[in-house]
């Protein structure tokens, strides 16, 4: 994705050395804690992770009735599953899924800012939120999905979504081929953030990765 997106070397560093100010500045006026900012990173590292997805989109290639409501109320749907506390907290209020399917591929961006669902697919990429990318995205999501590898048939259609604070999309990509009887867990640790975001595929097992499953 790097390599797609590139940045000034640095980027990273001078975007945390305006958050530190900014940091600093919230302490000073008693607004936060020293210790705020380092817990809510902390929790969502932990907690909220593309763990969740993973499982969210495992549940729905092996139950078709869950899939059907995740895509009509992603929020009731994610409520049925054992996740951690939160889910529809902070950054999850206004979840939506979007299921690919035969003929349509999805792909979710954000032109506004980075606006994610930070409780499916945990902290955005720092890809996800150059300009050049949603940008390009929004304009030719066909040639940008080329140039990362995923090539699609003229007649396949692209559908892009854009997330904001309103609305915050992720993808259910279609399941492999040479999964069937395959359990939940197995089928989880193929999914991607990038599969889920809509930039990747979920490739099919290998012979070796399906011989445990």
């Amino acid at each position: 994705m790097t390599d797609q997106f590139a940045y000034p070397a640095d980027r990273e560093s001078a975007s945390a050395a305006k958050v530190q100010a900014l940091e600093a500045l919230l302490i000073e006026k008693g607004i936060i804690t020293d210790t705020t900012v380092d817990k809510v990173l902390g929790y969502f590292e932990s907690e909220m992770t593309p763990l969740n997805g993973q499982k969210i989109v495992a549940r729905a290639w092996v139950d078709t009735d869950f899939a059907d409501l995740l895509a009509k109320d992603a929020p009731a749907a994610i409520a049925q599953l054992d996740l951690a506390d939160g889910m529809s907290g902070a950054e999850g209020e206004h979840i939506a899924a979007v299921l690919n399917e035969p003929g349509v591929h999805n792909l979710v961006i954000c032109t506004l800012c980075s606006c994610f669902p930070w409780p499916v697919l945990g902290l955005p990429p720092y890809w996800y939120k150059d300009p050049v990318f949603r940008a390009r995205a929004a304009r030719e999501p066909r040639a940008v999905l080329t140039e990362l590898g995923v090539p699609l048939d003229d007649d396949t259609e692209v559908r892009v979504w854009d997330s904001s604070g309103h609305s915050r999309w992720f993808v259910v990509p279609n399941r492999p081929e040479g999964t069937d009887g395959w359990s939940e867990e197995k089928l989880a640790e193929l999914v991607t953030t990038e599969a889920m975001i809509g930039v990747a595929v979920v490739e099919p097992p290998t012979v070796a990765a399906g011989a445990g499953a």
